[in-house]
């Protein structure tokens, strides 16, 4: 990769990519990056940086501190090295990752982004406790996962969705803890994969329409505007919008729509990216980018940046 790589897109990861002392060496060396620390802590009203940089997983795991948390790594990654990211056609963020790349872009301010996700937080905590349940399958195609969700849907007479579609061979599930059961059994018999989602609810399904209310009141308020950079590609379409009022009805969908990462790849693929880099931990983004690509683009490469070490990647 060039020390200014052209035809890029920028990724921001979401929910399930946390892990101990995100940030940190970040924060320490840049004062950009620690105020964002300081601002998510303001809009949350909890030690994040002691969970995050001394915690334990269960504190980690907490939604309510959890989304504010990634915003700001994550964000703190795109300020520090956005010189170095030249060429941005687009970027996109997986579920709560679409925050960040909403600030990236110049389409939401860095402080509503930061108080827009410590409210999303609290909401899908305070949704928690229900019959709601999600489980990623694996090594199945789409037209036998859209078997297993109708069928394990009508066996339990529940409802269930497809919440997340992230590559041709891993889907997420969503819907009532029964029918997630019913499916996990169904997939096994199909020579599939379930593993259940450590989360506290049905996320990105109808399960999710009370918060999502109330998440939207918060967002009419805040506003998006124009992007100032390049254009943000949206989960619930898959597609980049750069009509400010059409984006702030896509993000008020987002709660209770599914997730169309693999769109979301091709649309970026199309709109030029061949570099997909993802800013922020454990590199799932980036495992992902290379999942959709395969045998799509050749010349395209994907790369992970979780901390300034990582940076080193945009000069190989």
């Amino acid at each position: 990769m060039s020390a200014t790589p052209k035809h890029l897109a920028v990724l921001f990861p979401g929910q399930g990519s946390q892990e101990r002392g995100m940030g940190r060496a970040l924060a320490e060396v840049s004062s950009e990056a620690a105020e964002l620390w300081t601002m998510a802590e303001k809009a949350s009203g909890l030690p994040l940086r002691e969970i995050y940089w001394e915690g334990d997983e269960a504190a980690m795991a907490d939604t309510r501190a959890l989304q504010p948390a990634m915003t700001a790594a994550t964000l703190g990654l795109w300020f520090f090295l956005r010189q170095k990211l030249a060429g941005v056609v687009g970027f996109a963020g997986h579920s709560l990752g679409e925050y960040a790349a909403l600030a990236a872009s110049g389409m939401l301010e860095v402080e509503a982004a930061l108080a827009l996700t410590s409210l999303r937080g609290r909401l899908m905590a305070e949704a928690a406790g229900g019959e709601g349940a999600m489980a990623a399958v694996l090594k199945l195609s789409l037209d036998a996962i859209e078997d297993v969700v109708r069928e394990a849907g009508e066996a339990a007479g529940r409802l269930l969705v497809v919440a997340n579609y992230n590559s041709p061979g891993q889907f997420v599930l969503s819907g009532d803890k029964a029918a997630i059961e019913a499916a996990a059994a169904l997939a096994k018999e199909r020579k599939g994969r379930a593993v259940p989602l450590a989360v506290s609810g049905a996320f990105h399904s109808p399960l999710m329409a009370a918060p999502a209310a109330e998440l939207e009141k918060a967002l009419r308020k805040a506003g998006l505007r124009c992007p100032a950079a390049a254009p943000v590609f949206f989960n619930v379409t898959g597609a980049a919008e750069p009509d400010a009022d059409k984006a702030l009805t896509l993000m008020c969908r987002q709660m209770t729509s599914q997730v169309r990462w693999i769109d979301t790849m091709a649309n970026l693929h199309a709109a030029g990216a061949r570099t997909f880099v993802e800013l922020g931990p454990k590199g799932v983004l980036a495992k992902l980018a290379t999942a959709n690509l395969k045998g799509v683009c050749d010349d395209c490469t994907a790369a992970n940046i979780a901390d300034p070490a990582g940076a080193a990647v945009l000069e190989a």
